[in-house]
């Protein structure tokens, strides 16, 4: 048997913010945010207009950093026991939406550690107290649809994607006047998150017939749409803010694979946006993976449009239109051109390789992999050299 799980209910559209209409009848609402641009474009206002019409209490937690840590985890779990909320409201890019699944969970459960959950589907059940909403401001991540959340640990410099359904929004709200306000680099690097997310999920091992028609349909609606929402198109925006919702239901539910394992890994040890390594490491990912599912490469080839040739030819023809689809987004393509030093790659390379295996990611990659062919990809995507083992 096999399980499919998405929120209860997703809404979108320009204004979609207003749905939060829906929550008339709960008590007290935490809302959670990032930065200081939700509420430079008076989103977070929207917000607490919308809940304080419905006589919901809110209280703010601001300020979560990019690539969340385990302690502002555990701060805003504290600050959560002592508002008590019914409802949890993450607003923003994906690292504030990830910081507060995970808070979400100790707020629930305080007398559970990060050691115990940060194993796949270990973590227990939640909505005793309080259920969740999500409102994305980016067009990557979808974490306001999937079973995923990814916490730093600073300390050993290692990102821990939680994953279990529990923590899958109850509500998403997919507001497309949102990500206008995005700068032209975080809608590069994100929609090629998106573009990965969904590639890795069409070929991930846990894969279905679900997962496979949201992925393709990702798939095209990117590619017709990112390069003009890099140039500032409303309605390509519009487009890629449903697109990479798409691709979170397919992967949320097939699981992801080892472009995941090495961004990860990669990211939290050279410093670079989560989405440009996945930009970085698709084509050599596919490189490696292709001996084992070239069929399913091909299929993608076909879908978006590429001339009719051989599965080998198509899969190549692929991994050409990717690295060109990241040039024509300002994306260097590899970590070398990036400005990783050759000097910190290679002080890393094994500790990245091992760690990377280990990801959970790498379990649902569809071709297996160990520790010195983990790294040989790597310095693969570091040199802009093929993958040819």
């Amino acid at each position: 048997m096999a399980r499919f799980t998405l929120p209860r209910d997703i809404y979108y559209g320009p204004g979609a913010i207003a749905e939060l209409k829906v929550l008339a009848g709960h008590k007290k609402a935490m809302i959670l945010t990032g930065g200081s641009s939700m509420k430079r474009g008076g989103f977070l206002q929207k917000v607490a207009d919308v809940l304080h019409g419905i006589g919901i209490e809110t209280q703010l937690f601001d300020g979560i950093e990019p690539d969340p840590s385990i302690e502002t985890v555990f701060k805003g779990a504290a600050a959560m026991r002592a508002f008590e909320p019914d409802v949890i409201i993450a607003i923003g890019g994906g690292s504030p939406i990830d910081a507060a699944k995970a808070m979400w969970v100790f707020y629930e459960h305080p007398d559970k550690t990060f050691d115990d959950i940060k194993d796949p589907f270990t973590i227990p059940k939640l909505r005793k107290k309080a259920i969740f909403v999500a409102i994305p401001s980016t067009s990557g991540t979808a974490t306001e649809v999937t079973a995923f959340s990814v916490i730093t640990d600073y300390k050993s410099n290692i990102k821990y994607p939680l994953a279990d359904f529990e923590i899958t929004p109850d509500i998403a709200i997919l507001d497309t006047d949102i990500p206008l306000t995005m700068p032209k680099m975080l809608t590069a690097h994100t929609g090629m998150d998106a573009l990965t997310h969904a590639i890795e999920a069409y070929v991930a091992t846990a894969r279905s017939k679900f997962s496979d028609a949201l992925a393709l349909q990702a798939i095209s609606d990117i590619y017709d749409s990112l390069v003009a929402s890099y140039h500032g198109d409303k309605a390509a925006r519009d487009k890629m803010h449903i697109a990479q919702c798409l691709a979170g239901m397919a992967f949320s539910n097939a699981l992801l694979g080892i472009a995941h394992s090495l961004a990860h890994k990669t990211g939290a040890v050279f410093h670079i946006p989560h989405g440009c390594c996945n930009a970085i490491l698709l084509p050599s990912v596919i490189e490696y993976n292709a001996k084992t599912c070239g069929a399913r490469y091909a299929e993608i080839a076909r879908r978006i449009g590429l001339p009719s040739a051989t599965d080998e030819q198509l899969t190549a023809a692929l991994v050409d239109s990717i690295k060109g689809l990241n040039k024509k987004l300002g994306i260097a393509q590899t970590y070398k051109d990036n400005g990783v030093s050759e000097e910190l790659l290679l002080e890393n390379a094994d500790a990245i390789a091992a760690n990377a295996v280990l990801d959970p990611c790498t379990s649902s990659n569809p071709r297996p992999i160990d520790k010195e062919q983990m790294k040989q990809v790597l310095l693969c995507a570091y040199y802009g050299t093929p993958v040819t083992f």
